[in-house]
């Protein structure tokens, strides 16, 4: 099973472990899914730890490991095709990433965008509590 998860997903799974995010960063570590990373979603997830109001919370050296094995992902995009299907164009390169690698879910908390497209081509577009129920 092929998987891109939005930002705020790898975040929140830093956050906590006890929620779904923190199961299916829990799940990837152990490899039950193949993860599509590529450079945008690298740099996105190191601007987002910055924020004031979550650097506090997220200790360096759990970025920093992260982002290492965000780089050497199962499934590494070097290019990305042009989308422009969000209505939130940052989030744009998510549902590229689904496109260039086939995906078959996208993993988000992007209630107000992402999720009200359902699906992507053949990736369907779920919350952190939907994916963990397709975790196995």
């Amino acid at each position: 099973m092929r998987v891109v998860l939005d930002t705020n997903i790898l975040v929140s799974g830093l956050l906590s472990s006890a929620g779904p995010p923190g199961r299916i960063l829990d799940a990837w570590r152990a490899r039950r899914f193949e993860l599509v990373a590529c450079a945008a979603l690298v740099e996105e997830f190191k601007r987002v730890c910055a924020y004031p109001k979550l650097a506090p919370y997220i200790l360096p050296g759990d970025i920093g490991s992260l982002v290492n094995r965000l780089h050497a992902a199962e499934c590494w995009l070097a290019a990305l095709p042009r989308v422009e299907l969000s209505t939130d164009a940052d989030d744009d390169y998510l549902l590229a990433m689904s496109l260039a690698s086939e995906a078959d879910f996208l993993v988000s908390g992007d209630g107000a965008g992402l999720l009200q497209l359902g699906s992507q081509g053949r990736t369907q577009i779920v919350t952190a509590g939907e994916f963990v129920l397709n975790l196995k």
